[in-house]
């Protein structure tokens, strides 16, 4: 895996340098002038750890929570105060952990957040299925959230056995959305797992539509080396054909593809807290992109608190970019989107995309990864497949070594990838 992912990024950036994160960071944060910006806050606590997740999350101590908020009220104001008035961003989005399970502190971070910020195109949370009920949905909407996300994972009883959840009691779900309407209700399956069927995925699909939902999300299960779980994922040929089957039933359907995992049912329905061009990350574990760097909040909840008791930034590691490289993290998550927009890439880079990777470009044509019409290119099925098959061995030589050095250590000195 190491050995595609490493040829790989030499060839795009153009160099045999490694992506390189060391522990030195800015106190102050360069983005007045970031152009489609998004804000992300993380909530790292959980009632009950799931062992596939791989997220940075805590057992839910009210004690803990209530101090980590007040700690993440600080960080908001550190960094809004950096700029001189309201700063106008795309969207806002809680991840987690079970942010839902500081309902009752969320207007005080949302308006915390709106002190500085000019929010465009609404506010996102991602909820456990427990949470989805008349009681919380009506806290989150009086705080002013819009859209909400809720970690399924498997309708079916044998996946939920297999991911350690319970059986969601579909008809209460159902019956709280339509008390409590949000803009945007998306369900989160998982795909590839053992034995999974084509019949297995379109059942979820179908049920999710049918409970209340306007948006779905059908993310690849990838064995994360440092998380407990004993599920292994299909292999690569079946995986293709379940990815491909339910993306067609889905087109077929009329809903509209807004990222390589996500569908929509309705028009407006959307939720994605990846593609942006820049954002800022709030909370522990939570990353910030900027136009020449990325860098990543420790995964401490304790070394987070005492990082703002000291009145310093959060920031555990830090990557400044080379151009290459700034524009081959451009390009990789700008295709989550499916598409990408030569006029976009040249506006934010000063530079014609075909000039930079026309090669690639073209071979990507020649193979059938893409189409190209009017400057957008735009994956085909095999594409989006071959995106995933590539995202899978980037997530396992990038994402799967950084996080599990940094679940051990708080701030790392240094880490080459």
């Amino acid at each position: 895996m190491s050995v595609i992912t490493n040829l790989t990024r030499a060839w795009l950036t153009r160099s045999f340098r490694p992506f390189t994160f060391t522990n030195e960071y800015d106190q102050t944060l360069s983005y007045e002038d970031c152009r489609n910006l998004g804000l992300y806050v993380h909530i790292p606590f959980c009632k009950s750890i799931c062992n596939f997740c791989p997220y940075c999350k805590v057992r839910y101590d009210e004690a803990l929570c209530n101090r980590y908020i007040d700690a993440l009220l600080r960080e908001i104001h550190m960094v809004g105060r950096q700029q001189k008035g309201r700063k106008t961003v795309t969207s806002l989005y809680f991840g987690g952990g079970t942010p839902a399970l500081a309902a009752d502190r969320l207007g005080e971070i949302i308006d915390a957040c709106k002190a500085y910020f000019v929010i465009t195109e609404g506010i996102g949370l991602e909820l456990h299925p427990d949470n989805v009920t008349v009681e919380t949905l009506t806290k989150l909407k009086n705080a002013g959230v819009t859209k909400i996300s809720i970690g399924i994972q498997s309708f079916q009883e044998k996946y939920q056995s297999v991911l350690g959840r319970k059986t969601v009691d579909r008809e209460a779900m159902a019956e709280a959305l339509s008390a409590v309407p949000f803009e945007t209700v998306s369900m989160d399956f998982i795909f590839a797992l053992p034995g999974q069927t084509y019949e297995d995925l379109k059942a979820d699909v179908d049920g999710a539509f049918a409970s209340g939902a306007n948006h779905i999300a059908i993310y690849p299960f990838i064995d994360f080396t440092f998380t407990k779980s004993t599920v292994k994922a299909l292999p690569k040929k079946e995986k293709r054909q379940l990815l491909d089957r339910i993306t067609r039933y889905c087109l077929e359907k009329g809903y509209t593809r807004n990222s390589i995992w996500t569908f929509a049912g309705e028009t407006q329905a959307g939720y994605s807290s990846m593609t942006r061009d820049n954002f800022l990350g709030f909370g522990c574990s939570a990353t910030t992109l900027l136009k020449e760097q990325f860098k990543i909040n420790t995964f401490s909840v304790e070394e987070y608190c005492k990082r703002i008791d000291e009145g310093e930034l959060p920031t555990s590691l830090t990557i400044r970019f080379t151009k290459r490289q700034r524009m081959v993290y451009y390009l990789f998550w700008t295709a989550y989107s499916t598409r990408v927009d030569i006029r976009d890439f040249e506006k934010f880079f000063g530079v014609p995309l075909r000039k930079m990777y026309g090669f690639e470009l073209w071979l990507a044509k020649l193979l059938g990864f893409v189409t190209e019409e009017n400057g957008i290119y735009e994956m085909t099925l095999k594409g989006a497949f071959y995106y995933h098959y590539y995202e899978n061995f980037y997530t396992l030589s990038y994402i799967d070594k950084m996080w599990g050095i940094m679940r051990k250590e708080a701030f790392p000195k240094e880490i080459k990838l």
